[in-house]
């Protein structure tokens, strides 16, 4: 059955961005981007060092339904012209998801839409056919505040994990160190600027997982690698700090490539390279140009394409939320019952057994 053209209201709330956005996609599966409304609360979480839960979902209940007529008026496309609604309903912070169901709830229900709960990691999964039409199978690494896996995307609602945090998630590791440190949140782009300026080689830190077979990734213990140095050297200068965080910043960059450079070697051995297949990076820690750089010369090397969508798809959006709708509409996959609950744990691949640590409550997804 052949899918005409589906224009779709997305919304985000599970962390600390308010987003609506409405998304196109064309009868011939590309897509197309006609609204991307977010508004970050970074300023209003700033001086806690980290995503307040309470205050979170009280921004979205405030904002957010203008937001979404500013998609909508943005977008030049009328409600009554929707063709559904999909918003995110896990994993994340409960009391932000609420906000989003119950919005997406009454916006369906008002129009007479059909409504879509989407998973947050799906939005991340898909969000490359939207950029650049990816096609299916393709191995992707979603790296994030909240979450740290290698999955391979067999297909819309199909989905494989080989890998993942089996403690912190690497955006968290970032965040953790930088406050170590005494740097601002969020610590990704805190920790990268400082390491543009520290000595290479003046310390070595360990390289979790080395090898390891299972594809799992584990940042805890370098993570207390850094306070050790850091106490060792404590006080700290700008310089010395520089060099902790260039050290960190080595050692995960290092590890990711191992990790990786497994993957690419199992998925080639399964599907082979002929057709130069893909792999993407998704998550807000993917705007870290070392780890860009790092899987662009790994995916190249074993005969992958790169693939990493603009950084402002990478960070937490609502246009992914609403193209994951739109491609399970065409796959043909029903949408949901009114009374769907969110869920602030939903692992993308069901099959998949928990790893230890994996999957904290509160988790930036």
């Amino acid at each position: 059955m052949s899918i005409g053209n589906l224009d779709i209201l997305g919304i985000e709330t599970s962390c600390d961005e308010t987003a609506a956005s409405v998304v196109r996609r064309h009868a011939d599966g590309s897509g197309e981007i006609l609204s991307d409304v977010v508004l970050s609360q970074l300023d209003l979480h700033a001086a806690f060092g980290g995503v307040v839960p309470e205050l979170a979902a009280r921004s979205h209940v405030t904002t957010l339904d203008r937001l979404v007529k500013q998609a909508l008026e943005e977008s030049k496309v009328s409600l009554k012209s929707i063709d559904a609604v999909a918003v995110t309903s896990g994993p994340g912070l409960i009391g932000g998801l609420m906000v989003g169901l119950m919005t997406a709830k009454a916006i369906a229900m008002a129009a007479d839409k059909p409504f879509i709960g989407i998973n947050h990691l799906e939005g991340h999964a898909l969000t490359a056919r939207l950029t650049h039409a990816v096609k299916f199978p393709y191995l992707l690494l979603l790296v994030s505040g909240g979450h740290t896996q290698i999955v391979l995307v067999k297909g819309v609602d199909d989905y494989e994990r080989w890998g993942t945090t089996i403690d912190d998630a690497l955006g968290e590791a970032f965040d953790k160190t930088a406050k170590l440190l005494g740097l601002g949140y969020p610590g990704g782009p805190a920790v990268e600027q400082a390491a543009l300026q520290g000595e290479a080689k003046r310390f070595r830190l360990p390289v979790p997982m080395r090898r390891d077979p299972r594809l799992d990734f584990s940042f805890s213990g370098l993570k207390t690698a850094v306070r050790q140095m850091a106490e060792e050297q404590a006080p700290l200068s700008p310089q010395t700090i520089a060099d902790l965080c260039l050290a960190f910043q080595t050692s995960v960059t290092s590890s990711i490539d191992d990790r990786i450079s497994m993957a690419l070697e199992r998925f080639a051995q399964r599907f082979g390279t002929e057709s130069e297949p893909a792999l993407v990076v998704a998550g807000g820690v993917a705007a870290n140009t070392a780890i860009r750089t790092t899987l662009e010369t790994r995916a190249a090397k074993s005969g992958f394409r790169f693939i990493a969508p603009p950084l402002n798809l990478c960070t937490d959006n609502a246009a992914m939320i609403a193209w994951a709708g739109a491609e399970r509409i065409a796959a043909g996959l029903e949408g949901d019952a009114l009374d769907l609950a969110p869920r602030s744990r939903w692992p993308l691949d069901g099959s998949a057994k928990a790893a230890i640590g994996h999957g904290k409550r509160g988790a930036k997804a």
